[in-house]
């Protein structure tokens, strides 16, 4: 049986290309980049180097490039770190990723303000709600570009206009737009930036946080004088070669991946419908400009009062060979539904049983037509 992979918003599988790349970082230019000698000064000039490339995929400064172990660093240096005294009124959406979230409720727990705006059904926010939300104490407004479970994007540049006029920060996570979309910050508008190198075909445990000049903030993890006192602890030198090399790719092959997966996902959703009907609802907003071409998230209603079971959809298909992710995560052996879809007003019982495929750059047309072939079996299985 063929094994396919559609979960590329959880990861991507790393490039060989990127591998290639970071091999002699594993192996021979081993030296710390903040050592004097030899091997420590090529690592930190081979730090400094891919710092320059991916500033310039953003458009941005190199010295506004602080490396991170990932997008969730980044969010939680992002929310626990601007916003101050008077200023630490913090405005984010129930749709956010969790290493949003929950950074937020940490503040809220501390005594701080936090507005969480209710999204629309797609999961992306409404611009009068979120100028509803701002007050003369808002330090920071985190809002995620494109949403990781329904690829529903925000109206970013809005949001940034919006937020330059009153003053207030904006950050952006982008880990889901990241290698499909232009990301320059200054058309976008954003003050701050995440990404994260394992969602491009780079390596895990390492990502970016780009932070605009004259945006100060704490750290928050302190220690030695890396990245300009921004960020404390020893450059992962192999792997920031990978994330470097990952978006150098990206780019280069934006539009021919972007046009990829979107003719993919189209031929999904239509042999989706002509085999399953109205059976299912989608919960991705399919128009141009709307979404993300790489994620279609899709939900089962109830069958003649009987809900479906989501954990057996999920491990069946599994079972089947075909990889993918619900929108909900098995904890203490009760299935939550996603907070993503509950919070876009999708019903309980539904958003249960929801599937996200994401797809990737080496998918193909069999991959499609085999998994819903599967999908389809295993659907009537459970609903006979």
């Amino acid at each position: 049986m063929r094994v396919i992979y559609f979960d590329h918003a959880a990861t991507t599988p790393i490039d060989p290309r990127v591998f290639q790349a970071m091999v002699p970082f594993l192996t021979d230019t081993y030296g710390n980049a903040s050592s004097v000698h030899n091997l420590g000064r090529r690592a930190r000039v081979t730090v400094e180097a891919c710092r320059e490339r991916i500033a310039a995929h953003l458009g941005a400064v190199p010295s506004e490039i602080i490396f991170t172990s990932g997008g969730t660093e980044s969010n939680n240096t992002a929310l626990k770190g601007v916003p101050r005294a008077g200023k630490n009124h913090v405005v984010t959406s129930a749709a956010e990723h969790e290493a949003t979230l929950r950074p937020a409720e940490s503040l809220r727990k501390l005594g701080r303000p936090v507005t969480i705006l209710k999204p629309n059904r797609f999961g992306a926010i409404d611009l009068q709600e979120l100028k509803d939300a701002l007050t003369e104490g808002t330090g920071l407004v985190s809002l995620m570009h494109t949403n990781n479970e329904t690829g529903a994007i925000n109206p970013v540049t809005q949001i940034a206009d919006l937020c330059r006029t009153k003053g207030i920060p904006f950050h952006s996570d982008a880990v889901q737009a990241a290698g499909l979309f232009e990301l320059n910050v200054d058309a976008l508008g954003v003050d701050l930036l995440s990404i994260s190198g394992h969602k491009l075909y780079g390596p895990k445990g390492i990502g970016i946080l780009y932070v605009r000049s004259g945006i100060f903030f704490t750290p928050l993890v302190e220690g030695g004088s890396q990245e300009r006192r921004r960020r404390a602890g020893t450059e992962n030198v192999a792997a920031i070669v990978g994330l470097a090399k990952a978006f150098d790719l990206a780019m280069r092959e934006r539009e021919e991946r972007w046009n990829h997966v979107a003719k993919l996902r189209a031929r999904l959703y239509e042999t989706l419908r002509q085999a399953l009907g109205d059976a299912f609802v989608c919960n991705t907003p399919l128009e141009d400009g709307l979404s993300s071409p790489h994620l279609l998230n899709i939900a089962f209603p109830p069958v003649e009062g009987r809900p479906v079971d989501g954990e057996m959809l999920i491990l069946n298909l599994d079972v089947e060979g075909v990889m993918v992710s619900a929108g909900s995560a098995c904890t203490s052996g009760a299935l939550e539904p996603s907070h993503v879809l509950l919070a876009a007003g999708l019903d309980r019982t539904t958003a249960s049983a929801s599937v996200r495929f994401s797809l990737g750059k080496d998918n193909t047309e069999q991959d499609v037509d085999e998994a819903v072939e599967r999908l389809v079996r295993v659907y009537k299985r459970l609903t006979r």
